[in-house]
C-alpha cells in the first residue's frame, strides 16, 4: 500500500485558515505560529503540484481544486477522529465527559435515581445535562456528538433502545371553568378555555405537538413553568403523569373529563450519539436507566 506523502495535520491546518479566513486567525486557533501556518500550507500545496489558496485582500480563498479537497479532506479527518474514538472504547477507557439531552417528558423521579446510582460507579465521568422539548433532541444530534439522547424521535442513521413509555394527561386546578361542566368536554369547548403549551426547544425545526390550534394559549419553556402555572389555577395543559404525581394526589390537579385525549401515550428511545463507539459509561447510564423505568409502578405510567 502507497504510504500518503500528505499528513492529516496539514489538512487541518488548511481547514483552519479556510474557516478562520487567514493565516493570522487559524495561528492564533491552533495555537501556532502564522509563519508555521504558512510554511504548512505551502508544502502541502507543493506535495499536490497546484494551488488550494488564493488571497484575495487579507482573506484566503480557495481554488475550485481546494474546495473539492477541502470536502473530503473534512471527511477524512472525522473519520480518524471517530477511528481513535473506536480505539478508546475498545480499550474499555471510561469517557471523560458524557453529554446528556434529555426531553422534558421524560420521568424526572427515574432520571434522578439513575443519575444517583450512577456517580459512584462513574469512575470520575463527568456529566454534562441539557433538558430540551420536542425536537430539541434531534436538533442536537445534527450540531454536535451528544453521547446520549433520550427522545421522542429516532433521526435515520442512528442506534436506539426504547427505554420508557410517557402517559400525558390533560389536567387543570379543580377550581378551574372546566370542572362545573356537565358530561364530556369536547374540543370545541376545550378551545374556548387558555392552553399552555411547552415551547420546542430547537431552533431551526420546531414544531407544536399537542396545541388544539386555538389563540387561547400561553407558550413556557419547561414542563415545571407549565406545571406551576397550571396548578395556580391558569389554564390546563397536558403533563407527563410520573411528574404531577403528588399534585394528583393532594387534589391540586385534577384530570380533565374529555370526550377524547385525556391521555396521551408515547414512547421515549436511548439514543447512542456515537453509535458503535458509545463508551462504557454512557452503556451503564442507559441500563440504570432503563431498570428504573421498568422497576417503577404502574400508577407512574413510566413501567
Amino acid at each position: 500500500m502507497k504510504a500518503p506523502r500528505v499528513t492529516l495535520e496539514q489538512w487541518r491546518v488548511l481547514q483552519s485558515v479556510v474557516d478562520k479566513g487567514g493565516f493570522a486567525q487559524a495561528a492564533e486557533a491552533l495555537h501556532k505560529s502564522q509563519s508555521s501556518v504558512s510554511y504548512t500550507v505551502a508544502k502541502l500545496q507543493e506535495q499536490l503540484g497546484y494551488p488550494l489558496l488564493i488571497i484575495e485582500g487579507r482573506k484566503a480563498k480557495l481554488t475550485e481544486r481546494g474546495e473539492v479537497l477541502l470536502r473530503r479532506s473534512r471527511h477524512l479527518l472525522k473519520e480518524a477522529v471517530d477511528l481513535e474514538e473506536l480505539a478508546h472504547t475498545l480499550g474499555q477507557g471510561w469517557e471523560p465527559e458524557l453529554e446528556l439531552v434529555v426531553d422534558q417528558t421524560f420521568p424526572t423521579p427515574a432520571l434522578l435515581r439513575a443519575l444517583k446510582s450512577f456517580e459512584p460507579q462513574s469512575k470520575g465521568t463527568q456529566v454534562q445535562l441539557k433538558e430540551v422539548v420536542l425536537s430539541g433532541g434531534l436538533e442536537a444530534l445534527k450540531q454536535g456528538r451528544p453521547d446520549l439522547v433520550l427522545s421522542a424521535i429516532v433521526p435515520k442513521g442512528y442506534l436506539a433502545d426504547p427505554i420508557v413509555e410517557v402517559e400525558l394527561l390533560a389536567v387543570a386546578s379543580p377550581q378551574h371553568p372546566l370542572f362545573q361542566e356537565e358530561g364530556l368536554i369536547d374540543n370545541e369547548r376545550l378551545s374556548r378555555e387558555l392552553q399552555l403549551v411547552i415551547r420546542d426547544s430547537a431552533v431551526e425545526t420546531s414544531m407544536d405537538a399537542g396545541w388544539l390550534g386555538t389563540d387561547r394559549r400561553w407558550t413556557v419553556s419547561s414542563v415545571q413553568s407549565a406545571l406551576e402555572i397550571v396548578t395556580s389555577g391558569i389554564g390546563f395543559a397536558w403533563l407527563p403523569k410520573a411528574d404531577i404525581h403528588d399534585e394528583l394526589g393532594s387534589g391540586k390537579l385534577q384530570k380533565l373529563n374529555l370526550v377524547s385525549g385525556s391521555e396521551r401515550n408515547f414512547h421515549l428511545y436511548a439514543i447512542f450519539g456515537k453509535g458503535e463507539r458509545t463508551g462504557p459509561a454512557t452503556r451503564l447510564l442507559v441500563e440504570l436507566l432503563q431498570a428504573e423505568c421498568n422497576s417503577c409502578p404502574k400508577r407512574s405510567s413510566i413501567a
